[in-house]
């Protein structure tokens, strides 16, 4: 299994994940990094310098395989909140 390291990138700081996860695909890799940003927004509020931070996901050779804005997982959360409008007005 491939290993994938979370860094995140907070402005112009990037703070490493040292030991990274083995996980089976970069799809798998994507809704890791979406849930660990989730719960960390959760955890902490959604503060201006976390919604504008990212995780960028690499892979053991120091590659970039994604990039997930913080702010790309709070839009997700907002829209699933919100209910599609229904086909038919009663």
């Amino acid at each position: 299994m491939p290993r994938y390291f979370f860094n995140t990138r907070i402005g112009t700081d990037l703070v490493v994940d040292e030991d990274g996860v083995d996980l089976r695909d970069p799809d798998q890799a994507w809704e890791l990094a979406r849930s660990t940003i989730r719960q960390l927004l959760k955890a902490q509020g959604v503060q201006p310098s976390l919604v504008n931070s990212a995780l960028e996901v690499t892979d053991v050779e120091g590659e970039v395989v994604l990039e997930f804005p913080f702010g790309e997982a709070l839009l997700e959360e907002t829209s699933q909140d919100v209910e599609p409008p229904s086909a038919t007005r009663h």
